[in-house]
């Protein structure tokens, strides 16, 4: 078998469905196996996957163990030849792992490959290709340059070398990932993705970040960013700093300083106010139950030319291929200010983010 991908959910059952809908679209040329591992969730994902893809391999946990030690269960169950972490809160293209699996063929001593991530509403998400956290470069970013923490020498859509690539998306062989020892089970969740990027440039790989295919990276929909969040990523750089730069005493009671500083002066992410115009559905036919449910006008558009300041741009995918769909998005003009939510084929929701900072916004209907 050519490819593993390995999708971790919490509570996150109608972003798992669309992504796993898109992870279908992209391997069906490819010797693949989806891997679903559930840690503990509440909500009826379990159910859900059980009714509507009983074909792909289902590892439900009794309790929440983290995103390090449930992904590594889910690697150990794998017999692709490569592996990708993904994350539940993403939706891929068709040609997402094609592309990527040439790339890898053609590199020796390869570690792990990125891809370039876009949020809800189209903005590239800078920690797609990262440096490594040094301190000095920590305390910068806290000030507010982030130019020795981002890897700013790539551009969105170029292709090199990173030290540091983000757990929302990270493909490598498998037996790679097992030599390395995986991640480290010592995070629980947040730095995992650092640390397993490091150990492998110290083991001598070399990791890549490929900005030729773009994926939508919901980002953060299994918690809400607020204080607990910030808390836990800060305690996980502890555990960074402590695992890989330990020197001595004063030199870690420096590192401590700087992490609790940092968490006492973070900046809130900025909100994204919408406003809505109205509702536009990008399809060949309305979709009667929507509007009913939404009690408004939806706007049926077959194209993206007509579109409002303001707009609710709804997206049908089986008009739209989610390659297509990614490129809508990741064009999306900022002075129109659009929003987006997606319908999935067979599917009675829409789903889509305006922010970080909030968990995104599923609409049912029947």
């Amino acid at each position: 078998m050519k490819l593993s991908v390995v999708i971790l959910n919490y509570n996150v059952r109608y972003f798992l469905e669309l992504c796993i809908k898109s992870v279908q679209a992209a391997i069906v040329n490819i010797d693949a196996e989806i891997i679903i591992v559930d840690n503990n969730s509440n909500d009826d994902s379990v159910a859900m996957l059980k009714d509507k893809f009983p074909e792909f391999k289902l590892i439900v946990n009794r309790e929440n163990l983290g995103f390090s030690k449930a992904n590594n269960i889910g690697v150990q169950q794998a017999k692709g030849e490569y592996v990708c972490i993904l994350n539940p809160d993403t939706v891929v293209a068709e040609d997402t792992f094609t592309k990527i699996l040439n790339f890898a063929h053609s590199k020796s001593k390869l570690g792990a490959v990125g891809c370039q991530l876009i949020n809800g509403v189209g903005d590239f998400l800078p920690e797609s290709k990262r440096k490594i956290p040094y301190v000095k470069a920590a305390f910068k970013k806290i000030l507010g340059n982030a130019k020795d923490y981002y890897a700013e020498n790539l551009k969105p859509d170029e292709v090199g070398e990173v030290e540091v690539l983000v757990g929302a998306f990270m493909f490598m062989k498998r037996d790679v990932f097992l030599k390395v020892g995986g991640f480290d089970e010592d995070y629980f969740m947040y730095g995992e993705d650092i640390d397993l990027s490091y150990k492998l440039l110290k083991a001598g790989y070399k990791n890549y970040y490929f900005g030729q295919t773009t994926i939508i990276h919901y980002k953060g929909e299994s918690t809400l960013k607020n204080k607990f969040y910030a808390r836990r990523f800060y305690e996980a750089m502890r555990i960074f700093y402590k695992k890989h730069f330990k020197r001595n005493l004063l030199f870690d009671v420096f590192v401590c300083f700087g992490i609790n500083l940092a968490y006492f002066l973070r900046k809130p992410p900025e909100r994204r106010h919408k406003v809505l115009n109205r509702y536009v559905l990008l399809s060949d036919t309305k979709n009667k139950n929507l509007e009913s449910h939404l009690d408004a006008e939806v706007v049926l558009v077959n194209n993206t030319n007509n579109l409002q300041n303001g707009d609710e741009v709804i997206i049908d995918t089986s008009k739209y291929s989610y390659k297509e769909i990614i490129s809508i998005i990741k064009a999306n003009p900022k002075n129109k200010q659009l929003a987006f939510k997606i319908l999935p084929e067979n599917s009675k929701f829409i789903i889509g983010s305006d922010n970080t900072i909030d968990k995104g916004e599923i609409i049912e209907f029947n």
